[in-house]
């Protein structure tokens, strides 16, 4: 049995086909559901109280408040200057990469002013707080750390407060490290979904946030799809993916290695290679046969790779852009010769990794676009985390005497026509006045 899937998208059953393999079932587990439900409803209740008894019950963390909970500054600068060098100059480089890009996204105020003398614009302001939650434990991320924190800073948040459970009391040293280098202020160690709650509705001790970002488990993820609207979210992410598009120029090795790079986050996630040469598809296949069974985490690459995972042969390769634009994958690489070439033919994918040394995997750490991208196909409609997230735009709207009288009667015309004659008026009170 082969260990991932072969498909033609020359066949006349090709459509169904890839339906079927990208088929993803993102139905609410009721018991989670419950479960989360009752738990938001109690720290909305309870506060502090809800949020102890959580702790202690999940974590195995016992406090007598919920400031004990909260780690100290102090505690993440000493495990930034406790990390090996490698890593904490791995750490700093990351974190001075990914703040360099992102300060290129942020956006200012900006006003223009017509003949009349009115003038117009959008002013641009920072959410006042934001929480970050991070997991803890062995799925422990300081990249998420510093992806989520640093447009954060960027974008001029005033308060970021990262909350990241510790099992047994467990503290990760690289996510306080991450937590001292990306800027944050505050951070508690709890977690769940009683940390969503918490964050959302505010208590005692912490106080409510504006969003909250930052991924986690089922329960995590239901209970920030309940407190939406209460305060507002990244996304709901789903399974990981990586869409790789060839044209036979790259070492075979290299990209079954980046297919493993994300099908090995879970069973669920979804690694795709499409390529219009036959010949290369194989080689690829016989790479993946050859190099799987080495791979630490090769049962769970087995299940994506089979259940998940597919070689794709196309007529050429701008059948493989069009199949690119269907399936618009988080992760996107142009593994070719001339990648720019095929940029343009490229309308919806989260990051685009140009070209044979692009791997995938350095977006994930430290080329410095943000590794928090929209899955499930939603890059048709959404795009990657960044300041853009963490800034609001106000209308601006400045009417001189002059520009009244010419606004005035339009108003008042539309608004007469919809029947809301108290707008027509107000419209019409400002008209033939002295400025």
């Amino acid at each position: 049995m082969s260990l991932i899937n072969r498909l033609d998208a020359r066949a006349a059953d090709f459509d169904a086909a890839l339906t079927r393999l990208l088929a993803y079932d993102a139905s609410q587990d009721e018991t989670i559901e419950s479960t989360v439900r009752d738990i938001l409803h109690d720290v909305q209740t309870r506060g502090d109280a809800a949020v102890l008894d959580y702790t202690a019950r999940f974590d195995r963390v016992q406090a007598d408040s919920l400031s004990a909970l909260e780690i100290p500054r102090a505690d993440w600068q000493a495990a930034l200057d406790a990390l090996p060098t490698d890593q904490c100059a791995a750490l700093e480089a990351a974190a001075e990469r990914v703040r360099r890009y992102h300060e290129h996204q942020r956006a200012e105020t900006w006003t223009y002013t017509e003949a009349d003398g009115t003038m117009l614009g959008q002013q641009i302001t920072p959410l006042d707080r934001v929480g970050l939650y991070v997991p803890g434990g062995k799925a422990a991320y300081p990249s998420s750390v510093l992806m989520n924190a640093i447009p954060a800073k960027v974008a001029g948040v005033p308060e970021l407060i990262m909350v990241t459970p510790t099992p047994g009391g467990a503290r990760n040293p690289m996510v306080l490290a991450a937590a001292a280098l990306g800027g944050v202020d505050r951070v508690f160690a709890i977690g769940g979904a009683q940390a969503v709650g918490a964050l959302a509705y505010g208590t005692r001790t912490l106080p409510a946030v504006d969003k909250i970002v930052g991924p986690g488990n089922a329960y995590v993820a239901a209970a920030k799809r309940r407190v939406f609207g209460t305060v507002g979210i990244d996304m709901i992410a789903g399974p990981s993916e990586i869409l790789i598009v060839a044209d036979g120029s790259t070492p075979a090795d290299w990209l079954a290695i980046d297919l493993f790079s994300q099908a090995e986050h879970d069973e669920l996630a979804q690694a795709i290679l499409l390529c219009p040469d036959a010949a290369y598809l194989d080689a690829v296949q016989a790479a993946i046969e050859r190099l799987l069974p080495s791979q630490p985490r090769a049962d769970i690459l087995r299940v994506s790779l089979a259940n998940r995972g597919a070689l794709i042969r196309t007529a050429d390769l701008a059948q493989a852009c069009a199949v690119v634009n269907r399936i618009a994958p988080e992760h996107l690489e142009l593994s070719t010769r001339d990648p720019q070439a095929l940029l343009p033919q490229i309308r919806h994918a989260g990051a685009i990794f140009l070209g044979a040394y692009s791997s995938e995997s350095l977006g994930d750490y430290c080329a410095g676009p943000n590794h928090v991208l929209p899955t499930a196909r939603t890059a048709r409609f959404s795009s990657p985390l960044g300041v853009y997230d963490f800034q609001k735009r106000s209308s601006l709207i400045q009417v001189s005497a002059a520009g009244a009288q010419t606004l005035g009667r339009i108003a008042a015309t539309l608004a007469t026509g919809e029947g809301l004659h108290a707008h027509a008026a107000s419209a019409t009170l400002r008209l033939n006045t002295p400025a």
